[in-house]
Parts: C-alpha cells; structure tokens; sequence
C-alpha cells in the first residue's frame, strides 16, 4: 500500500489541473504569445508540481518510512535514504 492511498484521487484531480495547464502553455506558444505570459504561467505549473511533490513526500515519510522503522532499524534506514535521496533530487531540479 502506498503512503499516498488516501489522498490518491486529490493527487489525480491536481495532475489533470496540471496537464491542463501544460497544454494551455502548449496552446499560448502555438499563438505566438507573449514571452512573459508563458514563462508565468510556467512558473504556475513548476510551483503546482512541487506542491505535489511535497505532499508526496510528507505521505512517503509518514507512512513508508514509519511503517519501514517499525519493521526493523536496517528498513527504516533504508527508507530514509531512498527518502533522502528523492528529497536531493527534488532540490536539484
């Protein structure tokens, strides 16, 4: 099971709004619109898809990493490094 389950159909209706947004910004460059325009509305997308991620992230730490450290120390560590890492590359981008 997943950290996410709960919230899964949240998650699905902020990825479609987020799909829709994308194609909108494929729409307005298809229309030759105004540069600055786009590139705000890019921000819009980048900053809905990090509020994704972080709830993401909040579910996996809740759920997968408590679940994994009460399985065993060796599990919740490697939880919390996957974690760690996922984190890393969230930052990196």
């Amino acid at each position: 099971m997943t950290g996410y389950a709960g919230t899964k159909d949240d998650y699905l209706k902020r990825l479609r709004r987020i799909e829709g947004q994308v194609r909108g910004i494929a729409r307005m460059v298809d229309e030759d619109t105004y540069c600055i325009d786009v590139l705000t509305q890019v921000a819009a997308v980048t900053k809905a898809l990090q509020a994704v991620s972080l709830g993401l992230v909040e579910d996996h730490l809740s759920h997968c990493v408590v679940e994994a450290a009460r399985s065993s120390d060796d599990a919740g560590q490697d939880k919390v490094r996957e974690a760690a890492d996922a984190i890393a590359r969230l930052v990196r981008s």
